[in-house]
């Protein structure tokens, strides 16, 4: 049985950093690309980050561009968003997925096999 789990969000004011946690089981995670995406209220999901199996790619959306840091931790099972910066414009259910051996990082949500329950990050200005 597949999870993804995320942790790490949370009120924060504008300026601040927050770092998200996403513990995989049931899956051999070095098979696995890793994506962050995000969905506002009343907002289509929208694609944040993403890491290749390898850790050797990684892709970011322009909003989050030299803000966001996406890592992984194959000891760990385990991917990262290390998110610096924040905006209130940042506010939104953050969820991690989880795509079998992409050729490379990708954004593209449909491809995506499993996803997490989200974790909820709210930015206050």
């Amino acid at each position: 049985q597949v999870q993804l789990v995320e942790s790490g969000g949370g009120l924060v004011q504008a300026g601040g950093s927050l770092r998200l946690s996403c513990a995989a089981s049931g899956v051999t995670f070095t098979s696995y690309g890793m994506g962050w995406f995000r969905q506002a209220p009343g907002k289509e999901r929208e694609s944040v980050a993403a890491i290749n199996w390898s850790g050797s790619s990684t892709l970011y959306a322009d909003s989050v561009k030299g803000r966001f840091t996406i890592s992984r931790d194959d000891a760990k099972n385990s991917v990262y968003l290390q998110m610096n910066g924040l905006k209130p414009e940042d506010t939104a259910i953050y969820y991690c997925a989880a795509v079998y051996r992409p050729v490379g990082a990708t954004m593209r949500g449909s491809v995506y096999n499993y996803w997490g329950q989200g974790t909820q990050v709210t930015v206050s200005s």
